[in-house]
């Protein structure tokens, strides 16, 4: 068995670095930075490649010990869109290869995450002649079928039948996702191995309820929770909907965390729809928030909802049980492997905003009269550590060098 393993991961469109909660940023970015770090713990060593951006970071930056993110230029000084990199997959993986040989590198395996990862481990794979992962963290198929939000094009789908066809593993986060590559893309379930996301349970701590409520200048109204992209798949007009039909003596809080500058149009609509529903003053649009910064938002909450039409498995679902608050969510991603106590929340079967709202006001008036069972909630989750989760990516890891 190879003691020490080198590792290239590939996370072109995004950077493990970025703020978390914009346009192209969140459980992906959480994914990679918290997946090398544990491999890094045990010894082996992980390269990051992705593409420059901006504010612009140095060539090579060290995350850790054993870890570094490489940035690859394009030659194109601003940002760009995500499709816009399928023209720079050739100068990219040209970039990893000079970066590789200029250092001296051998790698013993890729790791690539999104279709254009996937696309740049596709030429890698040949190139280094070493064994190459992906996991698509989401599929455009899938987002196509449910026809919410932006159309993914041709370009995409064909691209990730590529890289199926050619990788010699694909890591699914849930057997939902399996399903989906084999009837979307006809994908070997022999390829496939099943891995679900993990969560930070150092960061990822229960705050004092009162405490946090202080910090963040809130007072004893009921608060409902969101954390995510502003993207339609999301579903937060699903949820500004079921707001209306939740009704109290004092009105609930909902809170929205997530969005940067390139999603202002997005919350100026959503502004727009809780003023049209009457319930502008009962949303707060709190923006980007730092990661370190979520666990006192999850504990001021009395609940976590996830109203999306599609996640691959949905991470913010074992954040906000970690710090101890239970979540209603939509069917989808890992909700039912997570929810499997009605302690830990509700799974709304048919994406109703009704239903929504009658399963988000028994979770938070049921246990009204009753401490929360933090410690419990918390306890439900401590198998998704992501020191357990690297363990199964290191395993499949030997499995795919034959060790």
């Amino acid at each position: 068995m190879i003691e020490r393993l080198n590792i290239a991961m590939i996370s072109i469109h995004s950077c493990p670095l970025a703020v978390l909660g914009g346009r192209d940023t969140g459980g992906m970015n959480v994914y990679i930075k918290e997946v090398a770090t544990e491999l890094a713990k045990r010894g082996h060593a992980i390269d990051i490649y992705t593409k420059a951006h901006q504010p612009q970071h140095g060539p090579s930056i060290n995350l850790g010990q054993n870890v570094r993110i490489i940035h690859l230029e394009t030659g194109v000084d601003e940002d760009m869109p995500k499709l816009a990199i399928y023209d720079y997959i050739q100068r990219l993986a040209s970039g990893a290869e000079n970066f590789r040989k200029y250092n001296q590198l051998q790698y013993d395996l890729i790791h690539s995450h999104y279709w254009l990862s996937g696309l740049i481990g596709r030429q890698l794979q040949t190139l280094w002649r070493v064994p190459h992962a992906v996991m698509f963290h989401t599929l455009g198929a899938v987002k196509n079928s449910i026809g919410i939000g932006e159309y993914e094009p041709e370009l995409r789908i064909e691209s990730e039948r590529e890289v199926i066809s050619s990788c010699d593993r694909i890591i699914a986060s849930t057997t939902k996702e399996t399903e989906y590559l084999m009837k979307h893309y006809g994908a070997s379930p022999d390829k496939i191995t099943v891995i679900p996301c993990g969560v930070n349970l150092d960061l990822f701590q229960p705050v004092d309820k009162e405490t946090a409520r202080r910090e963040l200048g809130l007072d004893h109204q009921k608060v409902i929770l969101f954390v995510g992209r502003m993207d339609p798949l999301k579903g937060l007009e699903q949820l500004l909907t079921a707001l209306t039909y939740m009704d109290g003596e004092k009105p609930l809080l909902l809170l929205v965390v997530g969005g940067d500058a390139h999603s202002q149009d997005q919350v100026q609509s959503l502004q727009s729809m809780a003023k049209e529903l009457n319930i502008e003053d009962r949303v707060t649009f709190v923006g980007s928030v730092a990661q370190s910064k979520l666990p006192l938002f999850y504990s001021a909450s009395d609940v976590c909802a996830i109203p999306s039409y599609y996640e691959s498995f949905g991470m913010v679902a074992l954040e906000s049980l970690a710090c101890g608050t239970p979540i209603v969510a939509n069917n989808v991603g890992g909700m039912k492997n997570i929810i499997r106590r009605s302690q830990m929340g509700r799974i709304v079967s048919d994406n109703s905003p009704h239903h929504m709202a009658g399963e988000i006001s028994e979770v938070i008036y049921q246990s009204e009269d009753k401490e929360r069972p933090i410690k419990t909630l918390r306890d439900t989750v401590a198998e998704f550590s992501w020191s357990a989760i690297a363990d199964k990516i290191l395993g499949e890891y030997y499995r795919l060098l034959g060790n």
